[in-house]
Parts: structure tokens; C-alpha cells; sequence
């Protein structure tokens, strides 16, 4: 049997992917389950405004290819596909994407500190609650500030980009401070970005394809609308396509668990290489376990 993987340890890039998609493969039950129970309000919030945003935006796609609207008085403004349902969307998918964040990390917080036992929902609930809109806060800011470094200049906004990705582990997994979390993030990364950086980038790519190969189904059956039904101006988009893809790609959240199981292996990588902390807690501990045996004990 494949022992557990060894959260606290220093890894080299080929290392970080491997342990990644073991780490998962090991612990994927829970991992599931925890998903659902904690960030299934927020996806399924978004399933619904997603349908409503692409039955929006079918209908008047297929409106004026059908020649519903007269194009010559029909003059859409730039705005024209956005409403209530757009920002709903937008909405509910930042709360998804918090509520991912601190879920799964919470989870490797708890898994660490039991001893690589999977933690119960009112362990996980505890971690949620109390790091949810810390990290939500700490979200918005740093949204901001990567949004400006990259309108500035596109060159430091992808420099900063794994910097500030690390500030959520840092935040959970020490329970830190942002200001805290902040700075140790530019001491934990100092020469070692481009592993850093590269481990992530490889990972996302990775995140990116599974939700295309999801997604292939609906796109074909839209593909095939529009070449199958005769109409005027051409074929139409399919609806129930359109609806089913928008939730699929809701649901496509769970591949999440890649990226942010790489960023939590990248800070054990990096704060061990650093700080040592694993091995220095195995140093703590010798001459301290009493071992565990079924022999019985001496009798003189």
C-alpha cells in the first residue's frame, strides 16, 4: 500500500506536480464530499444566474439571426449582453472561488495537524467560518493591486502573481495576518520564484484542459445546431446546450482542487527549504513517542 504523502517536505517541480495529483488521488472522498457540502450553496447559486445569463444571451443571438429584430433599426450597444444576470454571475463565482480557497485549504491545515487523518465537518466548519471572510477581504485587495501592477505594466503583474498566491496558504496554514501573510510571502519566494511560478503555471494549464474536455460535448451539440437547422440567417443556437454547458462549467469548480493542492505543496516547499520547520519538529520529538507494541509486559 502507497504511503501518505508527506505534506511538510522540500520538492523539486517534478515533485510538487506528482505529489499533487497523489495527494488528491489519495484523499479524493473527502475531499468530494467536503466540496459539495461547503461550496455547493455558492455553485449552485451559480449554475442558476450562469443558465440565466446564457438563455439571455441565445436568445438574442438567435433573435437576430432568425430575423427577429430588424438589423437596420437593432443597433446593440457594447453593453447589450449584460444585466442583473451577468454580475449575478460574477458574484456568486468570487464567493465560489473563496469558498474553494478556504475549504480546501482548510482541509490540508486539518489533515497536517492530525497526523494525514482525514478532519470531520465540524473541524472543517470551524476553519471555514473563521477564514472565510478574512480571505475574502484579503481577495478584493490583492485583486486590486495585481489588476494595477498589470495595467502598469504587464511584466510585474505575472511577477506578482504566485507572490500573492501564496498569502492564502500563509494565511490559513499559520493562521497569519495579511500584513503578516504579505510579507512572508516575498521572504518564502526570494530564489525561488521560478519553480514557484512554473509548478503553478503547469497546474492551471492543466485546470484549463479538464474543463475544455468537459465542455467539448455542449459545444459540439451547438456546432451542430447551426450547421443542422435551416433558418433564416442560418442555424440557432441550442438552448438546453447553452444552459447544460453553463452548468457544467459551474460544476468544473471541483478541478480547483489541482491548483490549490499545488499551492499549499509549493508553501510546504518553500518553508521547509527555508525554515526547516518539518524537520526540526521530528528533532522535538525524538526521545518523546513512547512505541506502541502488543507485547505483554515483563513479569519477573
Amino acid at each position: 500500500m502507497q504511503s501518505k504523502v508527506e505534506l511538510a517536505k522540500v520538492r523539486d517541480f517534478g515533485e510538487i506536480i506528482s505529489d499533487t495529483f497523489l495527494f488528491v488521488r489519495q484523499n479524493i472522498k473527502p475531499l468530494l464530499k467536503y466540496f459539495f457540502t461547503f461550496c455547493g450553496i455558492f455553485v449552485a447559486a451559480g449554475i442558476i444566474s450562469a443558465s440565466m445569463f446564457q438563455l439571455k444571451w441565445t436568445g438574442t443571438i438567435n433573435g437576430i439571426k432568425s430575423g427577429a429584430f430588424n438589423t437596420n433599426e437593432y443597433k446593440p450597444s457594447p453593453f447589450s449582453f449584460f444585466g442583473p444576470e451577468y454580475f449575478l454571475l460574477l458574484f456568486f463565482g468570487m464567493l465560489s472561488f473563496i469558498a474553494l480557497i478556504v475549504t480546501f485549504l482548510s482541509y490540508i491545515a486539518l489533515y497536517k495537524e492530525k497526523d494525514k487523518q482525514v478532519p470531520t465537518t465540524e473541524e472543517m466548519w470551524g476553519y471555514i467560518k473563521y477564514y472565510f471572510l478574512r480571505v475574502f477581504g484579503s481577495s478584493i485587495l490583492l485583486h486590486l493591486l495585481l489588476t494595477v501592477a498589470t495595467l502598469l505594466c504587464l511584466v510585474p503583474g505575472i511577477y506578482l502573481s504566485p507572490i500573492f498566491a501564496l498569502i492564502f496558504p500563509i494565511m490559513v496554514l499559520e493562521n497569519a495576518s495579511f500584513s503578516y501573510a504579505f510579507n512572508r510571502s516575498f521572504f518564502l519566494i526570494k530564489d525561488n520564484w521560478w519553480v514557484t511560478f512554473g509548478s503553478l503555471v503547469v497546474i492551471w494549464i492543466i485546470f484549463y484542459v479538464a474543463i475544455m474536455v468537459v465542455s467539448i460535448p455542449t459545444s459540439i451539440i451547438n456546432m451542430v445546431s447551426l450547421i443542422a437547422v435551416p433558418q433564416k440567417g442560418g442555424g440557432a443556437f441550442s438552448i438546453p446546450a447553452a444552459v447544460i454547458g453553463a452548468a457544467l462549467q459551474q460544476l468544473c469548480q471541483v478541478f480547483a482542487i489541482l491548483p490549490i493542492t499545488a499551492l499549499a505543496l509549493c508553501y510546504y516547499n518553500l518553508t521547509e527549504s527555508k525554515d526547516g520547520t518539518s524537520l526540526m519538529e521530528k528533532i522535538n520529538k525524538l526521545g518523546t513517542i513512547t512505541p506502541n507494541t502488543d507485547l505483554p509486559a515483563e513479569e519477573y
